[in-house]
Formats: structure tokens, sequence, C-alpha cells
């Protein structure tokens, strides 16, 4: 993996887990989840999300 690519993927990454963030948000404010369930999986995002970045940093090549 290019640092281009790596740019390329860190971009799509984080318009997906802002579309997520939206999206959990909506629910709760529609009431279909509460508080509690929007901060786990928050939380999951956002280690799921550091995961991939710890895997894209050791496949750039320089």
């Amino acid at each position: 993996m290019t640092p281009k690519q790596r740019l390329a993927y860190s971009i799509l990454i984080a318009v997906v887990v802002l579309g997520i963030m939206f999206g959990l948000s909506y629910l709760q404010n529609t009431g279909v989840i509460n508080e509690k369930t929007f901060q786990y999986i928050a939380i999951g995002v956002a280690v799921v999300v550091v995961v991939i970045n710890g895997i894209m940093r050791r496949k750039t090549k320089l």
C-alpha cells in the first residue's frame, strides 16, 4: 500500500465513521436506541477504526 492509497482509505474511513455517527445520533433522537447503546456502539466503532489504522500503517511502503 502506498501513502497515497493509505490517504484515500483514511478519508473513506473518516466519511464512513461520520455517517455511522450521524445514523446513531438519528436513531437515538427517534428513540430506537438509548444513550448507553449509543456509547457502546460508538466505542466499538472507534476501536475498529484504530485497529484498521494500525494495519494500514504496517502495510504502507515508503
